[in-house]
């Protein structure tokens, strides 16, 4: 290290220097942070915080009281319950608030650093006991002491690393500024699908209630052929087994209903002894083909999960660019002036003033270690973002084959519903009039029921499709769009 070294003891009158220097002092202690502090945020590392998980969308944290009466809930009103208290929204804004605090601390390693001090020293020595025996002398010396007024001033004023690193951690804050817009778009589709699930909950209870009305016709009708002596007893029986079994499938869907229900009040912060009635439903609308190539196009262009990961790209980058730099040399200053005496009133000005340049001699293991450390991370932030563009062009894909599958599906079970009445009142009717026994009713009964949970459940798919494809395309909060067709 070659370093300039410049002392000088001024003999100034204290009066013309005290305030000014106890001016500055207030000043630049209260406005710029000690240099320890500034150093903590030196090196590689990104920030230690806990970033929201897959499972964090389906937590919250409630808020609002309890209501005695239900609350009615739409879909929207639910969406922008998530966007408050969803617990990956949360945890993202803590994210981001952690990538701004190491942003400020790298911007410190930039800009000097200022520090104030008073030292009021007494002192009293022993000198036997510091093996100091001097015949007539005396052995106590003191008390004696001096008072110290200083402002001292540090700045790395060429650093090509500390630039690096805090373009790096520029580069780390959009990233993850971008993350918590992504994860807006993650609550979209969590409470959308929490949401239209129980939607299909509803729809399912209310059909398989619809069925129970109609089997309890079948079993009245079957008891009443008995007493009359027209019908044997298997048909009651066969019409009280039928009878029971949707009954049970009736208490299961209203338990599927209410745990539902609970998971989404937990996705939207509602405290779970809260009752809420859902206003909207999900009618079928068709959506309509899309240019499949467009679509990608728009998805890489408005995507933030993408944009976040090229930014932690550019942040390795200047990663790596920070190690390369460590072999540099680099230019400081340091300086203090004060006023220092027996007290502030009998005291003289004193500064020092140093200059260094400096550069490693041999510390290659340590700077070829760093340097592989920074490479191997940009070489897996590159393939993370190669992988991240295909994964965009998968879920566009993923989300337009499911729409079209899913409203195929719609489509054919609607007609299966209609299909399967027509042939069990066709069945009732026949049972009805003598021609035939009531294991006919049976079996349309049956598929009565597995025609409407299919549609039911092609019904929410092709509703999930349509938010999943929202998503993917960077649009989860213009939801309604997608929903109602487009």
């Amino acid at each position: 290290m070659i370093s300039l070294r410049f002392r000088q003891i001024s003999t100034a009158s204290p009066s013309a220097f005290l305030p000014v220097v106890g001016l500055l002092v207030i000043v630049f202690a209260l406005l710029i942070p000690a240099p320890g502090r500034a150093q903590q945020a030196l090196g590689l590392q990104s920030p230690q915080t806990v970033g929201p998980s897959a499972q964090s969308f389906q937590g919250s944290v409630a808020a609002g009281d309890v209501s005695a009466q239900p609350v009615d809930l739409s879909l929207d009103d639910a969406i922008q319950r998530g966007l408050k208290n969803n617990l990956g929204v949360i945890l993202s804004a803590t994210q981001t608030a952690s990538a701004r605090g190491q942003r400020l601390s790298q911007l410190q390693t930039l800009l000097p650093t200022v520090d104030g001090s008073f030292k009021d020293t007494v002192m009293q020595a022993d000198l036997p006991a510091e093996g100091l025996r001097i015949p007539g002398f005396p052995t106590i010396i003191g008390p004696f002491g001096y008072q110290d007024l200083r402002g001292s001033l540090s700045w790395s004023l060429v650093n090509v690393a500390s630039m690096r690193n805090y373009l790096a951690s520029r580069h780390n804050f959009n990233a993850a500024q971008l993350s918590a817009a992504d994860a807006r778009d993650l609550v979209v589709l969590t409470v959308g699908n929490a949401y239209l699930l129980v939607v299909a909950d509803q729809t399912q209870i209310d059909s398989v209630q619809s069925q129970v009305t109609t089997s309890k016709v079948s079993l009245d009708q079957a008891t009443a052929n008995h007493d009359a002596g027209t019908a044997p007893k298997l048909d009651v029986l066969r019409a009280q087994v039928d009878y029971q079994t949707l009954e049970q499938q009736l208490i299961v869907a209203k338990n599927a209903l209410e745990k539902d229900k609970l998971a989404l009040a937990r996705t939207i912060g509602l405290p779970l002894a809260q009752a809420f009635n859902l206003t909207d439903h999900a009618p079928y609308a068709a959506f309509d083909q899309l240019d499949v190539d467009a679509t990608i196009r728009q998805a890489h262009a408005n995507r933030k999960d993408l944009a976040a990961l090229l930014e932690q790209t550019k942040a390795s980058e200047d990663q790596r660019k920070a190690a390369t730099a460590d072999r540099f040399p680099t230019l400081s200053f340091n300086g203090d002036y004060g006023d220092i005496g027996v007290n502030l009133k009998h005291s003289h000005g004193t500064e020092d003033l140093t200059g260094a340049i400096s550069f490693p001699l041999f510390a290659e293991f340590a700077l070829r270690g760093e340097a592989q450390v920074a490479q191997s991370q940009l070489d897996v932030a590159k393939a993370q973002l190669s992988d991240k563009n295909a994964q965009v062009d998968a879920d566009v894909r993923d989300a337009l084959l499911d729409i079209a599958s899913a409203q195929k599906q719609v489509e054919v079970a609607k007609s299966s519903v209609d299909l399967a009445n027509e042939a069990l009142k066709e069945a009732q009717d026949r049972y009805a009039n003598g021609v035939s026994d009531n294991l006919a009713v049976s079996q349309a009964e049956q598929s009565v029921a597995q025609a409407n949970d299919q549609y039911v459940s092609s019904l929410y798919r092709h509703n999930v499709a349509k938010l999943s494809l929202a998503r993917a395309l960077g649009a989860g909060q213009s939801y309604q769009s997608y929903l109602g067709g487009k």
